[in-house]
């Protein structure tokens, strides 16, 4: 094979990057685009689980001229990529369908519905039981001397970080699913690596969480509960690919 042949392949494959990713890109300008006019309503929105437990006087601020902009900037973006997130799931399907057999190929629509929809629901769980819990015990820290004067800047940062990390997690079923369609994984292998996904989870948990001990319960928690519906999904569909070993499937 000539050098040639080695590396068309390889160009094409990052050509096909390039395409995907400016296709994700375009979508979530567009989204972004549309969001920026709501910001500062979808700001409020996402402040309301810090605004319900501060004292009524007490403000949340902005210390520097552009900050207020381009925090709620932020916002559009985010905004911008939960709207694209079909196109996004979409586009990550088509990157990687090349690679898959035609009787997995099928499945881009439970793909990009599946993993939009537990996205979200990692998104909404940071939101409504997270950010309350970890709030009141963050704000438990003050006195009388010693009062908090959130920066929107910064309260959006943590946010940010933490409705992805949760988002980002509960992907953990649809992505087991789809392995244990392609054979990569079983119910037996997962169960048998239990008390190692455990350790993982919580280490895990520690880092993308911040340094309390019950937040991070809060990330393990459902990620424990997620690690055993991901063991009896693959041990459901798992089974499938291993009786097309034998080459039923043609790659495309």
């Amino acid at each position: 094979m000539s050098e040639e042949e080695i590396k068309l392949p390889f160009t094409a494959h990052l050509e096909e990057l390039r395409r995907r990713l400016l296709i994700c890109i375009i979508a979530i300008a567009v989204g972004s685009v549309v969001s920026f006019a709501f910001a500062k309503q979808l700001f409020y929105i996402l402040a309301q689980p810090l605004v319900k437990i501060l004292p009524p006087d007490q403000p949340m601020i902005f210390t520097a001229l552009t900050e207020a902009f381009f925090t709620y900037f932020k916002v559009a973006l985010l905004s911008g990529f939960v709207l694209a997130c079909p196109v996004v799931f979409y586009q990550l399907w088509k990157f990687i369908a090349p690679g898959l057999y035609e009787h997995e190929k099928r499945f881009v629509l439970p793909f990009v519905i599946s993993a939009t929809v537990f996205f979200l629901l990692g998104g909404l769980f940071a939101y409504f039981i997270v950010f309350p819990f970890g709030f009141k015990f963050f704000l438990g820290f003050s006195t009388e001397y010693l009062k908090l004067l959130p920066k929107m800047s910064e309260y959006f940062s943590l946010i940010l970080k933490l409705l992805f990390a949760f988002g980002i997690v509960f992907e953990m079923p649809v992505i087991t699913f789809f392995l244990a369609k392609m054979g990569l994984v079983n119910g037996q292998m997962l169960a048998s690596k239990r008390r190692y996904a455990i350790v993982i989870i919580f280490l895990v948990a520690a880092i993308l969480t911040p340094p309390d001990v019950g937040t991070q319960l809060l990330m393990a928690g459902p990620l424990l509960v997620l690690y055993e519906i991901s063991v009896w999904v693959a041990r459901i569909f798992g089974q499938k690919p291993s009786k097309q070993a034998g080459g039923n499937g043609n790659k495309k």
